[in-house]
């Protein structure tokens, strides 16, 4: 067998991957005239194999018994990095045991519908807390650009053993949806279980001092540091035990939200968007979907680009602390929400914030997102009870052009916008850059600026502010032997598919060491 590359238009490459077996799809939108990427899987005469063939589609994983496994390893948070780590352990013959300070799925989304329904924020369970992470329920993209830290097709190939569509296996912009996401994270949970690992929900860890001996060694187990970017506190207890620590570069801004209509006719432009003649919906937007985008420029000196885009999604409530105002993007699988969504950052380098502390970025991102609380709720009495999950919002052109928004469109933001002069009370660093960057973005997309759109505030959760040092071969934190920090709150990841493999590998160290 082998693969063979072909470039067909949108309704002949629907046609092809119906009947042929595709190990690669991509759509380039670039050019006048839309083309769509696919590689097929073909004979030794080079003769398409048919996409019903029975052709196994990668090697299945295999779980060991480890319910009484000589070895263990502990593992702190059960998001991409701790799971996926958790499942590499197992096949390995070692014995996970998780703590996780939030809850598992099903309770978890109780908690983010009353944060939905501006009924109160659980600290420790919502959109960032909670079993599978902050990826959970915000999109569920599989994309990476880690092409050099390890088997990045691995973590596909699990996610569709534990229910993922057969899309993630061949998809350049692979995306499973945060309504379909909360089912493969459970099926992971059941198999660690099954297999006689451990996991406990609701427990914070507080203290590594218990963990340790007189030598400062761990005393038992190696532990597995997979906290997530949010996780301010736990940061703050590594720092004052002395972990090794320093602040990384990271990116804050604003949501940006158009019609999905919109972004379909600035990206598809030599696409027809009629109706098909069935009265059905365009089929072609419902085999390629609905347009994204991805966005950059050099502003002063610094980057400013989009992140998160959300095609046929939502804007979420994303903060994980009372008084913080932080937003995010989701889609659900079909993406069929008639809006589209994008962070827009800026780029913040750890020169730019004064001091020396490492946790001078992590401090930067909470001033900002209490400064957005502030402006969400200057129109709200505080007798209501509970901290609103309401969000500042501006027009996106009203705030390239200084003007206050004399109203706001719709928008997907369930808990509610209000109105705000994001540009007066942005940080001049941040604002500035993206008056000039949604100007940029504009002149290649023009319509891109438009008071069609809104932008919500504030995106600040982008990355890790702060990088728990590790040595680079071992994986160990530098000054705290047995402790592998991993994942996108240790500073060596940005998303689903990084984390989850950086877990892996963390697991694979251990594995090694043990043998």
């Amino acid at each position: 067998m082998d693969t063979r590359p072909y470039i067909f238009n949108p309704r002949e490459a629907h046609e092809a991957e119906q009947k042929w077996r595709i190990v690669k799809r991509s759509v380039d939108a670039r050019q006048r005239e839309l083309r769509v990427h696919l590689t097929i899987l073909t004979d030794e005469q080079g003769r398409p194999i048919a996409k019903d063939a029975p052709i196994p589609l990668y090697e299945p994983p295999v779980f060991q018994d480890v319910h009484k496994a000589s070895r263990s390893a502990l593992i702190i948070g059960a998001g991409p990095a701790g799971l996926f780590a958790a499942l590499t352990l197992i096949e390995h013959g070692i014995k996970p045991i998780i703590y996780e300070r939030g809850k598992e799925v099903s309770e978890r989304k109780k908690d983010i519908a009353l944060l939905n329904r501006n009924e109160g924020l659980n600290p420790e369970s919502n959109y960032c807390f909670g079993e599978g992470g902050a990826g959970t329920f915000s999109d569920g993209k599989l994309f990476s650009r880690s092409k050099k830290r390890g088997n990045m097709q691995r973590v596909m190939e699990l996610f569709h053993y534990f229910g993922a569509p057969d899309t993630v296996l061949y998809e350049a912009h692979a995306h499973i949806g945060s309504d379909k996401l909360p089912t493969i994270i459970k099926r992971m949970r059941e198999c660690i279980l099954e297999h006689g690992g451990e996991i406990h929900f609701g427990c914070r860890m507080d203290s590594l001092r218990e963990l340790k001996d007189e030598s400062g060694k761990f005393r038992e187990t190696p532990i597995i540091l997979a906290i997530g970017h949010s996780a301010h506190d736990t940061y703050r207890m590594l720092a004052e035990e002395g972990v090794a620590m320093e602040t990384k570069g990271f990116a804050m801004g604003v949501r940006v939200e158009h019609p999905q209509s919109l972004i379909n006719s600035l990206m598809y432009k030599s696409l027809s968007l009629n109706p098909s003649p069935e009265g059905k919906g365009n089929n072609l937007i419902d085999y390629i979907g609905n347009a994204s985008y991805s966005l950059v420029t050099q502003v002063d000196g610094r980057g400013v680009y989009s992140f998160c885009m959300c095609p046929g999604g939502h804007i979420v409530p994303a903060g994980s602390s009372e008084g913080t105002c932080v937003v995010n993007g989701m889609s659900a699988s079909h993406r069929n929400s008639p809006f589209a969504n994008s962070g827009i950052v800026v780029q913040i380098n750890p020169e730019d914030i004064p001091g020396d502390n490492p946790l001078r970025g992590l401090e930067y991102q909470e001033v900002l997102e209490r400064l957005a609380y502030s402006q969400s709720i200057g129109h709200l009495s505080l007798d209501i009870g509970h901290f609103p999950s309401t969000a500042p919002a501006q027009r996106l052109r009203d705030f390239v052009e200084g003007k206050a928004s004399k109203d706001l469109p719709k928008c997907s933001y369930l808990p509610g916008i209000v109105p705000s002069r994001l540009d007066l009370w942005l940080p001049v660093e941040i604002g500035k850059r993206l008056r000039q960057g949604f100007r940029d973005f504009d002149h290649k997309y023009p319509g891109f600026l438009t008071n069609e759109a809104v932008i919500v505030g504030v995106e600040s959760r982008s990355s890790s502010a702060v990088r728990i040092v590790r040595d680079p071969d071992t994986l160990q934190s530098v000054n705290t032997p047995g402790l592998y920090p991993c994942g996108e709150g240790a500073g060596y990841a940005g998303g689903i598919t990084s984390s989850a493999l950086d877990g892996i590998n963390a697991a694979l160290k251990i594995a090694h060491l043990a043998r």
